[in-house]
């Protein structure tokens, strides 16, 4: 493990992605971009003129698809390069052209939807019966109708612009702070030996089997953090403010109602994961004991909320056997699924092992015409496993969607972006769980399910409740001191985790480290996505191509709807709780058999 990254050039070809795919030189990058600049310039001549005929219309959206199209080509090559080897000064030059080019055409592009939304409907209608090639846009078309109450006039709308920089003050500083001048005091594990803490290394330490390196580590760090909290405070209350001044200048009631709804999402569906959550936080309840139980100790504090249940299992996979295990537990998804699946590990869409400079963690994202590809920093762990699962979710998703959509419309919302990918990690873990051979093997697949619905269900809710409660004051004119916001998160804490879990005082400042705070409103989809995965994984086991058919469906939908009704194609509906029940069922059954495996070895 203490063995040297490789360099960039002495990873194997066959474990890098081909980025030739989509250029093959730099010239030719080079050309799209230009390409690019010249299709907006060219849009922009239309200016004042885009809906004086259904002609104009047209011409100026196949400009724009064309124009985009080129432009996110760009971006997505710069931007891979440069993961690939973030210390290459060449590829820092790629992206930065790539992103001067975007705002420039962002801005060169500001008069094209407050034109569109100055169009009389019945205008509208008529365009479509004289022209009907205009209907393939219609979908982009009805996107920006849809929220004509809340746009604002030419000269407001650049003025919003404008103040976008701005407006990233708050995210700005609190990146900063947590990333570039928070320091922290070095703690000492068990055994005395001394280590160093971070930001980054804070969560692997709370993971760790040494509980005096987990207790000193959690002091040590949110003590750090308490240190500063009027600072975090301040920072905090100025993205809700800036969130607030946004919401009133669109004429939306709240903060919350403003993200929702520009996300094409019923307000309700939040509504209804929070209540769901509460119905069933008894569950939550069960599994805390449970923890408490299998740690063996007498009380649970905050610093055991990370640590491993099941210690004694250690699986080593190698790239190779993990293609194996994916192809065999998307399996229930079809051969077409598959076969796409094997042409992403045959023809390099994956970029697998880690190399020095290499950007950490790992995504998927996609090219229009040419196909996904995924980064992934593989050490050959079963972890390593479901991220290249969860992450051939994402990139099959994008495929399905832009091979059977145009590029305005294979755009899929954030909403649904979650789903697939989880998907794809529960038919892993039901398929890994039929085949576990021994109890040891299975209690530690089953916490790994314990831990994805804790973290993704229940905490990010308990975030969700955290964003509403605090806009909601702020809203009403209630300073969001670090004293109000410590005991609002507090409250949330001990409700969530309930009374066999000890909430030591300094978790009050974990709000403090939260970038997703800085989102507006991100985290519930977290919750509602992982809610929809466990109903469509479980449908398509039980049901087979009953159920299959119905999600490649949605699969292949984009953005063509809003994305609850999408999810609607795949059978679930998140317009009610009933997702949301139906997976704290599945989830309180684990926190079950857990208890079972647990009592039969102590006995």
């Amino acid at each position: 493990m203490n063995e040297k990254l490789p360099k960039r050039n002495e990873v194997p070809t066959e474990l890098t992605w081909r980025l030739s795919d989509i250029y093959e030189t730099v010239k030719e990058w080079e050309a799209d971009l230009d390409g690019s600049l010249a299709l907006a310039k060219e849009i922009a001549s239309f200016e004042g003129r885009v809906t004086e005929s259904p002609e104009n219309l047209l011409r100026v959206l196949d400009l724009y698809e064309k124009c985009l199209r080129k432009l996110y080509s760009c971006d997505s090559y710069a931007s891979m390069l440069h993961d690939q080897d973030t210390a290459d000064a060449e590829n820092q030059k790629l992206v930065s052209r790539a992103r001067t080019c975007g705002v420039q055409i962002d801005e060169m592009l500001s008069f094209l939807e407050p034109e569109i939304l100055a169009m009389d409907p019945e205008e509208l209608d008529r365009f479509y019966e004289a022209l009907p090639e205009l209907s393939k846009y219609e979908v982009t078309i009805r996107e920006i109708v849809r929220l004509r109450d809340h746009s604002l006039g030419k000269e407001l709308e650049k003025l919003l612009a404008s103040a976008g920089d701005m407006a990233q003050t708050p995210s700005n500083g609190f990146g900063m702070l947590i990333n570039a001048d928070l320091r922290f005091p070095s703690v000492r594990d068990g055994e005395g030996n001394e280590k160093e803490l971070s930001n980054g290394r804070f969560v692997p330490m709370q993971m760790s089997g040494d509980r005096t390196l987990r207790k000193e580590a959690f002091e040590a760090f949110y003590k750090r953090y308490s240190e500063f909290k009027n600072t975090w405070a301040a920072l905090y209350e100025g993205q809700v403010k800036q969130q607030i001044f946004y919401a009133k200048a669109r004429k939306y009631p709240s903060t919350f109602e403003a993200a929702v709804t520009q996300n094409n999402v019923d307000p309700a569906v939040c509504d209804n994961l929070i209540e769901s959550v509460h119905r069933h936080l008894d569950g939550m309840h069960r599994y805390v004991r449970l923890r408490r139980r299998m740690l063996g100790v007498e009380e649970l504090h905050m610093y055991d909320v990370y640590a491993p249940m099941v210690s004694d299992y250690d699986a080593s996979v190698s790239y190779e056997e993990a293609q194996e295990m994916v192809l065999a537990a998307l399996r229930p998804l079809g051969e077409d699924y598959c076969d796409v699946v094997r042409e992403a590990f045959r023809e390099r869409w994956i970029d697998v092992p880690e190399n020095e400079g290499k950007r950490g963690g790992a995504y998927s994202t996609g090219v229009y015409g040419v196909h996904p590809y995924m980064l992934l920093n593989w050490n050959g762990t079963l972890d390593d496993v479901f991220t290249l699962i969860h992450e051939m979710g994402h990139s099959m998703h994008t495929w399905y969607s832009s091979k059977y959509q145009t590029f305005l419309n294979s755009h899929y919302k954030i909403f649904v972006a979650e789903v697939a990918s989880t998907t794809n990690e529960i038919l892993l873990l039901e398929y890994l769980l039929k085949r576990a051979e021994d109890v040891k093997e299975r209690a530690y697949l089953i916490n790994h399910y314990l831990e994805s619905f804790k973290g993704t269900l229940f905490r990010q809710t308990m975030f969700e409740e955290f964003e509403r409660k605090t806009n909601e004051m702020a809203e009403q004119g209630i300073p969001l001191t670090a004293d109000t916001l410590c005991e609002t998160y507090l409250g949330l804490n001990k409700e969530y985790f309930g009374e066999d879990m000890v909430s030591d005082p300094l978790i009050a400042y974990e709000w403090c480290r939260i970038p997703h705070f800085y989102y507006n409103f991100y985290v519930y989809q977290y919750a509602t996505s992982f809610a929809a995965s466990v109903a469509i994984a479980h449908r398509i086991l039980a049901e087979g191509e009953q159920a299959v058919a119905p999600y490649l469906e949605f699969l292949k939908s984009g953005c063509t709807d809003d994305p609850v009704s999408l999810l609607k194609i795949a059978g679930v509906d998140l317009s009610t709780g009933e997702p949301v029940d139906r997976a704290i069922a599945v989830f309180l059954e684990a926190v079950e058999e857990m208890e079972k495996l647990f009592e039969a070895q102590e006995s």
